[in-house]
């Protein structure tokens, strides 16, 4: 049964990777509402993580926020197989502007090594590949739960040219040799690691577990470290990239996780519509409590 709703998706995957842009998106914004409408457990995790992180915006504010980012959540979703599939002059044409791009552009001219930041905003996965057609780039990969997917997907990501490693410790000391060669490596920092990975800081003003890799990586050696965002308009993506607040640099490791953490509100912060409210971003908490999610 698994190996046939691996099957499944894959062509299902392939069939969506065919659509024009235009029409991948009314698809998505169709799933969005179905997912809003119904009230299905993306859109209640949302709700529940825009009311811990915004208690003080107004209720009816809050609530088309959700909406609005279940629009955006389909969009992804339905976008992506396409963004895969396609060419680095198919993406560059559908880069429709670049903010910051001096911070990306003063990395290829060290020899320090990069810390690429990509947080879950807008679409992520269209970062990765546009540095990757740029800048020789190592990222840690998760393989996904479907086996049938996995050939597919890796080999999409990897045809920019970027170098995928496994979310263990081969993978991360392949991560610090890429730094110490002088390359780059991309990071996705909002995703919430193992205890034995994590340090509890504020996030939204919230207690958050949060990894602590960047900081070891940074530990042990001199890395830039630079925040990306991809926000989706109308003719395709803006690119965003940030510098990353000098305490990330710091040998205490609370300041320099509080100020990972400052770095992906900043990127939230662009458009909160396009984050990834639906992830639950809070399931541990410090004291050990029960999870704040209904299921």
């Amino acid at each position: 049964m698994r190996q046939f709703k691996g099957l499944l998706a894959l062509t299902l995957l392939k069939l969506v990777a065919r659509l024009p842009l235009s029409v991948s998106r009314a698809l998505g914004r169709g799933i969005g509402r179905a997912i809003y409408r119904f009230e299905w457990r993306p859109c209640r995790v949302a709700r529940t993580n825009l009311a811990l992180c915004y208690p003080s915006m107004a209720p009816e504010q809050r609530e088309q926020l959700c909406r609005q980012r279940m629009l955006h959540m389909g969009q992804t979703v339905c976008e992506t197989p396409r963004l895969w599939r396609q060419p680095s002059a198919w993406l560059d044409r559908h880069v429709t502007a670049i903010e910051g791009i001096e911070h990306f552009e003063s990395t290829l001219e060290r020899d320090d090594g990069t810390i690429f930041l990509v947080p879950h905003q807008g679409n992520w996965e269209l970062v990765g590949l546009w540095l990757a057609a740029r800048t020789a780039m190592t990222s840690l990969y998760e393989p996904p739960k479907l086996a049938p997917l996995e050939s597919w997907i890796k080999g999409s990501r990897e045809r920019s040219g970027a170098t995928l490693v496994p979310t263990n410790a081969r993978g991360v000391s392949a991560l610090l040799k890429a730094l110490k060669s002088g390359q780059a490596i991309g990071v996705l920092p909002d995703q919430q690691p193992p205890e034995s990975g994590g340090a509890y800081a504020p996030l939204f003003g919230v207690s958050a577990l949060t990894m602590t890799l960047v900081h070891k990586l940074l530990q042990r050696c001199n890395a830039k470290v630079v925040f990306c965002a991809a926000l989706r308009d109308r003719g395709g993506w803006q690119l965003h990239f940030l510098a990353a607040d000098p305490e990330i640099h710091s040998d205490c490791e609370d300041t320099a996780v509080g100020a990972l953490n400052r770095g992906v509100e900043q990127i939230a912060n662009l458009q909160l519509s396009q984050y990834q409210w639906e992830y639950k971003r809070f399931r541990s908490q410090a004291d050990g409590g029960t999870s704040i999610y209904d299921r």
